[in-house]
């Protein structure tokens, strides 16, 4: 039933600004691998906001959520799940779960998505949010991001969704090699967006894409 309530939720109408979305994102923003566009089509982002942004849902823009946190442009979504290079069945540790909106866009992939979120409000949200819409990851976690999941590494895929002012080296070791992780870094007014190849159990080759503004990846876990 609770299925078919959200899907009740997601009227043509949202479906049409889905629609546009996707084409902005693949016309404005350049965003070319299709399985990504296919994603953010079908995951209704509405349904991750509180009501009052919903007309505004399927706009290029950020939104607050719960725990003065925030949920990404889509543009940035976008950008951040296709230097990911998701492919069917990877196993992807996911930083800073949020409302669950990037986490659902990783399972409309058919990725096996583990992801951890430090803050609980968000985490039950995000949870309860989830399983109404039948997008379940594989392991949901109310804990350290920093720590990653070492008990379910390694992982093909990391993306970490919070800007780390310093490399959590603990994440890379839970990186298969051959395996990449997104990750913006930075001072806390500004992150460079970086990817990671591990292409060694010691040695990682490095890129950078551009200048981006994340709230910061904190440690610990808030109630």
């Amino acid at each position: 039933m609770a299925v078919f309530f959200y899907y009740m939720m997601d009227t043509f109408v949202h479906k049409g600004k889905r629609k546009i979305l996707v084409d902005y994102l693949r016309e404005k923003i350049g965003i070319s691998d299709e399985s990504v566009l296919k994603a953010i089509n079908e995951v209704p982002r509405h349904l991750f906001l509180e009501s009052i942004f919903e007309d505004f849902a399927y706009e290029d823009r950020a939104f607050p959520i719960a725990a003065h946190q925030t949920i990404s442009h889509p543009s940035t979504v976008a950008e951040q799940t296709e230097l990911l290079k998701v492919q069917s069945g990877d196993k992807i540790l996911e930083i800073g779960t949020g409302s669950g909106y990037q986490t659902a866009v990783l399972v409309a992939m058919n990725a096996f998505v583990y992801t951890i979120e430090r803050q609980k409000d968000l985490h039950d949200f995000a949870q309860k949010k989830l399983r109404e819409m039948h997008l379940r990851p594989k392991f949901q976690s109310f804990g350290d991001g920093f720590a990653g999941l070492p008990t379910f590494a390694p992982f093909d895929k990391i993306l970490v969704t919070c800007g780390a002012e310093i490399l959590p080296t603990e994440l890379l070791k839970q990186l298969k090699v051959g395996g990449k992780m997104v990750i913006p870094m930075g001072k806390t007014d500004e992150q460079i967006l970086y990817r990671f190849t591990k292409i060694s159990p010691t040695e990682f080759e490095k890129e950078e894409f551009g200048a981006y503004k994340f709230v910061p990846m904190l440690g610990n876990t808030n109630h």
